[in-house]
């Protein structure tokens, strides 16, 4: 009886906040015009649009679902994820006969990648509404926090559907982007709804403790008894690589073959792979299916996966990949990952990870231009080495980079090297890139040519990209601007860039660029900014890999 109760004050307040939460809504709507003549779901929907930068298509969208019907904002919210939905499957739809019909191969890979990233955007939607739905008053920041980032991949793989069109003949961006207008509209609607959403609720003091809430083993209270007691250890690995033949199988290929489907495997239990010291010139990659995924190698440069796939052989670059994480809860530790292109063969990326709550610990990356693509979703880096030339770390993930090596490479005569190129391109997504307690430098033969070949922080992929430099150690390879500019002034108003307590002598800010989109920040706000203010710890701790949930303390 007492648990039943519990449960229904549980539920009452949050029909208080519901209530509360469309009332204050209205109320705002209400500030801007008289809306004395319109029924009560017509308002709803009206405040709900609000916050969105897109009003019009927000309203006849709700509208064409029947949102005329309904007054409670969460399941206004999950209508608007549906019709994104909708939206996505008709563009899909439409698209096929020109993907058919296309012989230029570059062209076709376009369009296959293209089709893959809309179904990825469209299975980020999916998730974003079965989140929705549970959002509750004990767990309300969990869950939307997961929807957040969600629909911030939804938002991120429209934007690579385009990207895939950018060095291929023919109008087939354009035409790609007038049918994904509504849905990228839709999307970008979908996340202000949410932060609107998130600061109602967080203003009637609704779950604002949750996301952090621990049971009495420091698991989060939704983490089931089997889960933890797999994560209290390190278990033995389920397959052993050996190129020698004294493992199971002698491929990576092979051994992720035996690892069960998300669906078999209702445990969640990980599926341990082992892989020996040796190089593996194979391309892998770890299926959207294959979930709670484990890479254990020897040693960081003892176990390591190699390809040499690039754009001047005509390949795609996001096909490049050496090795493509897709398959949510990935976690390596004492690997290598590497693309041998070179700098002459442009984009040649080794490692690319869109796989939610991945995990990369003492791990190293190689490359030129491209090496890491941080596509999408939560990742954590820990104790890493990543090098390269031209945009090496890029992409539009939640990422945190702790204590890792950035390390520039000699580039062709005549080109600048530039750490990050992040690409955050909707102003709402919960993404972006945090570099802290890490160290700048580079190899011998770059650092000899560093005043030829200039060193940058990073360069603005998209309209809102956005990057931290917290508590690092910068090299005298950076230049004392700091910044360089993608194109022209192209986001330079709107890009985040900032730095905070940083040292070494390319730390100094005095001669940074100016740019609107540069950042003063002070270390409230930057503490906004670390492990578990950012992306989280929950999803990390008991991992057994070690963490800094704040800031750095000397």
């Amino acid at each position: 009886m007492a648990n039943k109760t519990v449960f229904i004050g549980f539920g009452a307040v949050l029909l208080i906040a519901m209530v509360v939460s469309i009332g204050v809504l209205i109320s705002r709507s209400s500030e801007k015009k008289d809306d004395s003549d319109l029924s009560t779901s017509t308002k709803a929907i009206k405040a709900v649009c609000e916050p969105t930068t897109y009003k019009e298509t927000c309203q006849k969208s709700l509208e064409k679902k029947g949102g005329e019907n309904v007054t409670n904002p969460k399941d206004l919210i999950k209508m608007e994820f549906e019709v994104a939905i909708d939206e996505l499957k008709a563009a899909l739809d439409n698209s096929s006969a020109w993907k058919e019909a296309n012989k230029d191969p570059m062209v076709k890979q376009a369009f296959h990648n293209c089709r893959e990233l809309l179904h990825d955007a469209i299975d980020d939607l999916h998730t974003s509404f079965g989140e929705m739905s549970k959002v509750d008053v004990r767990k309300a920041d969990h869950y939307i926090e997961n929807v957040k980032v969600f629909l911030s991949g939804a938002a991120t793989f429209q934007e690579s559907c385009l990207d895939q069109f950018e060095n291929v003949t023919g109008d087939f961006g354009e035409k790609m982007k007038k049918l994904l207008n509504t849905s990228r509209e839709l999307t970008s609607n979908g996340l202000a709804m949410m932060h609107d959403f998130s600061e109602v609720l967080n203003s009637l003091h609704v779950g604002q403790k949750e996301r952090r809430l621990l049971s009495n083993d420091d698991f989060p209270d939704w983490v089931s008894a089997g889960r933890r007691r797999l994560l209290a250890g390190p278990p033995p690995a389920d397959v052993v690589v050996a190129q020698d033949g004294s493992g199971k199988v002698k491929t990576i290929a092979e051994a992720l073959a035996l690892a069960p489907d998300a669906q078999n495997n209702p445990t969640n239990k990980p599926f341990i792979i082992h892989i020996k010291e040796g190089v593996y010139k194979e391309y892998v990659t770890v299926d959207k299916t294959k979930a709670n995924v484990m890479f254990i190698g020897d040693g960081a440069t003892k176990t390591k996966i190699t390809g040499n796939k690039n754009f001047i052989d005509g390949v795609n670059t996001m096909n490049t990949a050496t090795v493509a994480i897709l398959g949510p809860n990935f976690i390596a530790k004492d690997m290598g990952f590497e693309n041998s292109a070179g700098a002459e063969k442009h984009q040649a990326v080794a490692l690319r990870v869109q796989a939610d709550s991945a995990i990369f610990y003492n791990c190293q990356m190689d490359g030129y231009q491209d090496t890491l693509y941080a596509h999408a979703h939560r990742q954590y880096y820990r104790d890493c080495t990543i090098t390269g030339t031209i945009d090496y770390i890029f992409g539009d993930a939640a990422a945190i980079f702790q204590n890792c090596r950035l390390i520039f490479r000699k580039p062709m005569a005549n080109q600048a090297v530039i750490i990050t190129a992040q690409g955050r391109a909707d102003k709402n997504a919960v993404t972006g890139f945090v570099l802290q307690n890490c160290v700048i430098g580079g190899e011998p033969d770059y650092v000899a040519v560093k005043d030829q070949n200039k060193g940058y922080l990073g360069r603005p992929w998209k309209e809102f990209a956005r990057t931290l430099y917290l508590q690092s150690e910068i090299g005298d390879v950076i230049q004392p601007e700091g910044w360089m500019p993608w194109q022209g002034d192209f986001a330079l108003n709107t890009c985040w860039y900032a730095e905070f307590g940083n040292s070494g002598p390319g730390s100094d800010t005095a001669r940074r660029v100016t740019w609107p989109g540069i950042q003063k920040i002070n270390a409230q706000q930057a503490e906004g900014f670390t492990l578990a203010k950012f992306i989280g710890v929950d999803w990390i701790q008991n991992k057994n890999v070690p963490f800094t949930a704040g800031m750095e303390t000397a």
